[in-house]
């Protein structure tokens, strides 16, 4: 992903009709195109990938945006935030430490995307088993514990009033390549956008290729719903939390309904 930027060597001056005009350069102003989006050759025909979407989404983030001197706070809260993310998202994934590498409970996601408020992570299921599967959502909803138990707790000893909960939206489908495969689209991805937001909860994953009752912790926890999404469907079959379903209100709740 590229940006545009224009340079004052970009511009020359000329005169016309007695006045001296301003003028962006041939070249310059012809480079805003699409190679600009850093997709390559964007008619390149898609190839479909089995994938897992992982969507986390800052709560409040646009407020925290609008604090005094957010030029000041926004960088330094990022560069804590990505650094403590990445790195849980490496720890979870580890079984075991070897002198010459790392055993892993499954891949690492293949795409990482920053969104603006959140990140966006894309793991290949194509080779992963369905306990690998459940495995990384255990560990994404352990990241968004942590995020409130522990690195909010230590954020705020730096940052003033920083998001306080770390949402997280999870769907498995398949997406396909744009250009030169440096972005996706698909189904799933537009999901756990849906979910990551859906009706104040803060973790939510389709359960569509994903079975709960195949894992203790997310049989335990979770509780299978019927919802329907904006721009996915109707009676759309999702997995929440026992404890945060507990705690929506009365017209939250009335939005969803027993399978």
């Amino acid at each position: 992903m590229a940006t545009y930027r224009i340079e004052s060597t970009d511009y020359i001056r000329i005169k016309k009709a007695e006045k001296t005009i301003t003028l962006l350069k041939n070249e310059k102003f012809e480079s805003f195109n699409q190679d600009i989006l850093g997709l390559g050759k964007i008619e390149t025909k898609s190839s479909q990938i089995n994938a897992l979407s992982v969507l986390f989404d800052l709560e409040g983030f646009t407020n925290f945006c609008k604090q005094i001197d957010p030029q000041l706070a926004v960088p330094e809260f990022l560069s804590e935030f990505l650094n403590w993310l990445f790195e849980q998202i490496r720890a979870e994934l580890v079984i075991e430490k070897h002198a010459t590498g790392y055993e892993l409970y499954s891949g690492l996601p293949f795409l990482s995307k920053f969104m603006g408020d959140g990140v966006l992570f894309l793991w290949d299921t194509t080779n992963l088993s369905d306990i690998a599967i459940q495995n990384i959502v255990v560990s994404m909803h352990n990241i968004c514990t942590d995020y409130v138990k522990v690195f909010y707790k230590q954020i705020t000893e730096k940052i003033v009033s920083p998001p306080a909960k770390l949402r997280c939206g999870i769907a498995r489908g398949a997406i396909y390549s744009v250009g030169n495969g440096n972005d996706f689209v698909g189904p799933c991805i537009n999901m756990s956008a849906r979910l990551q937001k859906l009706n104040s909860l803060t973790f939510c994953f389709s359960r569509r290729g994903i079975n709960p009752n195949a894992n203790e912790f997310l049989m335990n926890e979770f509780i299978t719903m019927k919802v329907d999404i904006r721009g996915i469907g109707s009676n759309e079959l999702v997995c929440l939390l026992k404890e945060e379903y507990k705690t929506l209100s009365k017209e939250d709740k009335a939005k969803f309904s027993k399978p």
